[in-house]
């Protein structure tokens, strides 16, 4: 409570209650400058065990936030609860993204790039649940062929592909599809395998995210992929780390119906993963 009552009168309107009852709490943070350029949210949920046994569950929420930018800020206040076990720590978080947000401003000299999502822009088709087969704009099995040639193995194996209980919700439809990998060209074959299915195709995104445990280096080896659906593969790959889970790539696909979903579609996203997780 007094961290609570602190950090509303040091942010003041950019703190915000969401629900007192749950303790989720929003703070728009920004890049220091008069006109900022880079602004993003964050929201956060205080469990029970906080701050003594648990950490916050959080979000990060900007149009230009995703990939890469996401897993390494993400990691960034991960490293910062497990030095602070114990201690609040929002104060702590709030400051390093907006020390992020400063360096960008200073090095970058545009504005960010903001890719419009499925859910943003204007839908042509919306009431056609499948959309017409049409090939994936952005091909994520590019951004694989580098550290796949990388691996020596030859024509490895294809790894089984099991594939989740999709859930339907206001005509759009998720499913998650997993599969056990230890190498980068694995993930590739997967990933183009998953591709030759058109249904899976003409999905309007498929998110995926995976983790490589490499033993020599005792290190991750882990990526994710938005699709279209700004911050989603982050959002994946945060859940895996969560469950610590390794060497296993997971797909999620969404056929988008008409409908806007809002923050529930990456409720959604989630629960199918999890899911198939779990399993």
């Amino acid at each position: 409570i007094d961290e609570i009552e602190a950090l509303s009168s040091i942010y003041g309107e950019d703190w915000c209650v969401v629900d007192e009852d749950e303790k989720i709490y929003c703070i728009k943070i920004g890049d220091c400058l008069d006109q900022p350029k880079w602004s993003l949210c964050l929201q956060v949920i205080l469990p029970p065990g906080y701050p003594a046994a648990e950490p916050p569950i959080y979000q990060l929420n900007a149009p230009w936030l995703r990939g890469q930018d996401y897993v390494q800020l993400a990691n960034s206040l991960e490293e910062i609860y497990l030095q602070n076990l114990g201690e609040s720590i929002i104060y702590l978080w709030v400051e390093k993204i907006r020390e992020v947000l400063i360096e960008k401003a200073q090095s970058s000299g545009p504005e960010p790039d903001i890719k419009k999502t499925t859910e943003e822009a204007d839908e042509a088709d919306g009431d056609d649940f499948l959309l017409e087969y049409q090939p994936i704009q952005e091909d994520p099995i590019q951004m694989l062929n580098c550290l796949a040639s990388e691996s020596q193995e030859g024509d490895e194996e294809l790894p089984p592909i099991h594939h989740g209980n999709p859930i339907t919700d206001r005509r759009s439809t998720f499913q998650a599809h997993l599969a056990p990998v230890v190498t980068p060209r694995q993930v590739k074959r997967v990933l183009e395998k998953l591709y030759e299915n058109k249904k899976i195709a003409s999905a309007t995104h498929n998110i995926y995210a995976y983790r490589i445990f490499c033993e020599d280096k005792q290190t991750f080896l882990q990526d994710c992929e938005d699709d279209g659906e700004t911050a989603a593969g982050g959002r994946l790959l945060h859940l895996m780390q969560i469950l610590n889970v390794q060497n296993v790539l997971v797909v999620v696909s969404r056929w988008y119906g008409g409908i806007l979903l809002g923050p529930d579609r990456f409720k959604h996203i989630n629960n199918c993963a999890r899911s198939v997780l779990v399993e």
